[in-house]
This record gives structure tokens, C-alpha cells and sequence, in this order.
């Protein structure tokens, strides 16, 4: 590998794909013998934290260098508002940039693809122009709207649905080669160039190519096993460990398929002498859960599963081998920035918050975390200046939260409301502790080094290392705005849809989300 530093970026996120299910990572399935073999020369990150368990505020985080609660993009805000992002400041400084995804929230209308030269997000159930008319309209209407603000977190998840129509059929895993095929496309007419993927056949619903579920999952049928987690959540249905066994099946089947794609990729990089040009960048926005805690999906809780994630990086300024060291994944915002020299920092527009290069958070600096150095320290590097704690923020999922209620009530459950299903949570985490506050039920915290499932909350115990992780929350609460102890009571409600007009109406009922 050069000494010099690579003059492009490969960022791969392998959207809702657990650490523990990669080979890499020590898993006794050869789920990924591609990723397996760019270990050998990449640096595998064993103590990564992402800064929130689902993809907007994540994809936000990596896109701003800002934690949740800066950039403000969750569900009850479903865009990114006010921040210059990491395509934008490429663009700027003359490189090519590309993101290609399958991913709904990922898309012009949360504002996370701004700045990239080329974008497409395969939503191939819907025509076209579907996304630049009637529901563009009514996007930027329920937005501008406090009142109808409620409602655009289900119009941002169409896509999500339209992943799950697709996934049924013959062309469930169709995506994920276009994005391939179109990145391949994009490196071939780029000089420098910044590609940022996002592949989605991990998450939920899982419905395989044949090849790859007949040698993960042979025999089952998944149209039978439980796919739509909120059933489950809501207790209108259970599922047997049996059941959970091929569900996992499925689901290392669909993370086989992502790792034959990215090795084909790879591969053609190789090929085309781009390789040794090139830092590659290789995670996951977050994790899932099968079961653990009684819970199936991403929602609802901070336990590691979903919040350690996989990172791997090439670049010939990172020795190789493994780190137990602690990063986040906000971090990376910083990393890329660095490897290809760029300072940032520069608002694309008037008004805008821009965050520039900070080589306490590049994982290429001989100062990483050391944050008492840094020159404008956010809220993580003020409350831990030894850079020894990461930090994760959930604001209430909206979404989720409206069809866990409405799996509920149909199966005659209520739940009950000072539970974690309506809670906003935050998190400290070191190695070996974990401190979560939760602000309808009691706090949660878990020595990680005795206690990796996260089975015994020793919030009432007399440990330091809890007391010090829960301290360090405190300091990032204070840091950032103060801490969430005052539960959220506004509904969602879906009586503000009659305000809409009646095409975009249409289009809701169409896709599910009226009757």
C-alpha cells in the first residue's frame, strides 16, 4: 500500500447489520468471506458506538460531524435543516461525489443527499415522477405546516414500504447490484471522488436470493416466519426460538448477499488500478435485534446489539490489525475530511452551521480524542476531554411508534404509556460501562465487561465505573441543551391528514397508511 494519502473515498454503510453476524467479528458462519479477506488489510474496529440506533439521525451524524440533538434530524423532524454537509464541502473543494441507496430516508426530501453531484435512491415501485409531484407538494407543505408536521414522518417512510413491497417478489434484492453497478459507473468517469453507498437487504423484511437463503436458511419459507417486528413488540404475536433461528437464517443470507456485492466492487476497484487510491470505509449505521430483551427490530433501547457496530477502515496511515480502542461513528465525518486534506467549515449556504476539520476526532491523527485539544470541542468532547466515553441520543420514534399502537389495538393490547415505547433515551458508553436515561422508566445501566448481554441493570449498585459513565451523561446533557426528564405527550395523530389535498390523500391509501 502507498505511503501517500489515498485522492478518493469509498463509504460503505451496511444498513441494520449486527457486528457479531460478520466473520470478521468472530462469527462461526462464513456470512461474509469477502469482508473477511479486506480484514486483512484494513483496520477492524472492534469498539465502535453509533449515535443513535436508526438511520436518519445516524446518516445526519456522519453527513454533519454533529451528534442528534445538533442537527436535529429524527422523526419529529424528518430533515436535515440548517447544516452544511460533508458532499456539500467535497463538491466545493472540486471532488466528485455520488450516493447511491435504497434507503428511504436517505433522499433530496430530508436533505441528507445535498451536495452530491449524482444521486439515485431505487425506488423502483414508484413511477418516476411520483416523488416530484403530488407527494413533493405535500412534503414541503406538511413541513412549513406545525400542525401537519405529524404527519410527514409517514410520507418519508414510503420508501421504507416500498422496500417491503418489493422484497416479495423475484427482484426483492434487485437494488442492491443497480447501486453496485452504478458506483462502478460513477468511479469510471470521476478523476477524485467521494462514493457513499448504503445497502438495505438487512433490514426487515427479509427475503433473500435463492442461492444465498438455500445456504443460510434451506427450508425455510419467508413468507411465513414473522417478518414485521411491531407485531411482535406489541405482543399481538409471538415468536418461538425456532422461529428466531430462521429468521437469523434469512437474515445472514441477505448479509451473504451484501458481501458478494461489495466484494464484486472490490474487486472492480482492483481491476481498475482505483485501489491503493482509495480509503474505504466500511459499517454499519446500526444493528438489530432478534429476540435479546424481548424485542425484534432497532427500536426502542440502547443495548449494544444495535449501538456497537462494525467498522472497518483501509487507509495506509492506519497500522492494519485490530483496535479495542473506543470511536464513534461521528468520528468518520472528521476522518474522511482529513484523509483527503479538505478543512471545511465553510456554510454552502447563508446561515448554516458548518463543522470543520477537528483531527481530534480523525481516526488518521496522532491526537485522536484527545479532546481537550480540540478547537471548538461539541458536546461529547466537552463532557469526556480524555475522549474515553461515546454517546447515543433516541428521540421518540413517531414512525414505529404509530404501528406498534395500531398492532396493538388490534389484537385488543393496550399499551401502556410509561413504557419504553413512548421514551427518549441517552446513553454514555465506555468498553466496559453503559449508563442509559430514560425518561418514562427507570434509568438502565450495565458493566460491559461482566456483563456483555446487558441482562443486570445496576443502576441502585455501588460502582464507580457507573457512577463515572452516568457523570459523563450528565456533562453531555448539560453540553447539549439539558437532559430529557420531561416525558413527550403530543400524539401522533392522523386527523390533520384531512388538511392534505385529495391526490396526495390518494397516494397514503394507496400505499397502506389510510383506510
Amino acid at each position: 500500500m502507498p505511503t501517500e494519502s489515498p485522492t478518493n473515498v469509498l463509504f460503505v454503510v451496511m444498513d441494520t447489520v449486527r457486528k457479531d453476524h460478520l466473520t470478521p467479528y468472530g462469527y462461526d458462519r462464513p456470512t461474509t468471506p469477502g469482508l473477511e479477506e479486506f480484514a486483512t488489510e484494513a483496520t477492524v474496529f472492534e469498539q465502535c458506538v453509533a449515535p443513535a440506533p436508526w438511520t436518519l439521525p445516524v446518516h445526519a451524524s456522519l453527513f454533519t460531524g454533529m451528534y442528534p440533538s445538533q442537527h436535529g434530524a429524527d422523526q419529529e423532524n424528518p430533515y436535515l435543516d440548517g447544516a452544511t454537509t460533508l458532499a456539500e464541502t467535497l463538491s466545493r473543494e472540486g471532488y466528485d461525489t455520488a450516493c447511491y441507496s435504497s434507503n428511504a430516508w436517505i433522499t433530496p426530501y430530508t436533505h441528507l443527499t445535498d451536495g452530491f453531484d449524482d444521486q439515485d435512491n431505487f425506488f423502483e415501485v414508484m413511477p418516476g415522477e411520483f416523488l416530484s409531484g403530488p407527494l413533493a407538494k405535500a412534503w414541503q407543505t406538511l413541513n412549513d405546516n406545525e400542525r401537519l408536521r405529524a404527519v410527514a414522518d409517514k410520507l418519508v417512510s414510503l420508501g421504507n414500504t416500498a422496500h417491503e413491497y418489493l422484497a416479495g417478489g423475484e427482484g426483492a434484492d434487485s437494488k442492491t447490484p443497480s447501486v453496485i453497478d452504478r458506483t462502478q459507473e460513477f468511479v469510471s468517469d470521476s478523476d477524485e471522488w467521494f462514493a457513499f453507498i448504503n445497502l438495505m437487504d438487512a433490514h426487515l423484511p427479509y427475503h433473500p436470493p435463492e442461492a444465498f437463503k438455500e445456504e443460510f436458511a434451506p427450508g425455510v419459507d419467508s413468507t411465513e416466519v414473522c417478518q414485521n417486528s411491531k407485531e411482535y413488540n406489541a405482543g399481538a404475536r409471538d415468536i418461538s426460538e425456532a422461529e428466531f433461528e430462521d429468521i437469523r437464517g434469512l437474515y445472514d443470507a441477505e448479509i451473504a448477499h451484501i458481501d458478494a456485492e461489495l466484494t464484486r466492487l472490490f474487486d472492480y476497484l482492483k481491476e481498475e488500478g482505483e485501489w491503493e487510491d482509495t480509503m474505504v470505509v466500511v459499517c454499519a449505521d446500526h444493528g438489530e435485534l432478534h429476540g435479546e430483551h424481548d424485542l425484534y427490530g432497532h427500536e426502542f433501547c440502547l443495548y449494544d446489539p444495535l449501538i456497537n457496530v462494525p467498522l472497518m477502515v483501509k487507509h495506509p496511515e492506519l497500522d492494519g490489525g485490530r483496535r479495542d480502542d473506543q470511536v464513534e461513528l461521528l468520528d468518520l465525518y472528521h476522518t474522511v475530511l482529513d484523509a483527503l486534506d479538505v478543512e471545511g467549515g465553510v456554510p454552502a449556504s447563508d446561515g448554516e452551521t458548518a463543522i470543520a476539520r477537528d483531527r481530534t476526532r480523525s481516526l488518521l491523527s496522532e491526537s485522536y480524542r484527545q479532546f481537550s485539544r480540540a478547537p471548538a470541542p461539541d458536546a461529547g468532547q466537552r463532557a469526556a476531554t480524555g475522549g474515553e466515553y461515546a454517546f447515543v441520543e433516541y428521540s421518540r420514534p413517531v414512525v414505529e411508534l404509530k404501528q406498534l399502537e395500531e398492532k396493538a389495538k388490534g389484537a385488543g393490547i393496550t399499551l401502556p404509556t410509561e413504557s419504553r415505547f413512548y421514551s427518549r433515551m441517552r446513553a454514555a458508553r465506555r468498553p466496559d460501562a453503559k449508563y442509559v436515561r430514560i425518561d418514562r422508566i427507570p434509568d438502565e445501566a450495565y458493566r460491559l465487561d461482566r456483563d456483555p448481554g446487558e441482562t443486570d441493570s445496576l443502576t441502585a449498585a455501588d460502582d464507580e465505573v457507573l457512577a463515572a459513565t452516568e457523570a459523563a451523561l450528565s456533562a453531555f446533557e448539560e453540553h447539549a441543551g439539558g437532559a430529557w426528564t420531561d416525558a413527550l405527550d403530543a400524539e401522533v395523530s392522523d386527523e390533520t391528514v384531512d388538511e392534505m389535498d385529495d391526490e396526495a390523500q390518494e397516494r397514503l391509501r394507496d400505499l397502506g397508511y389510510l383506510e
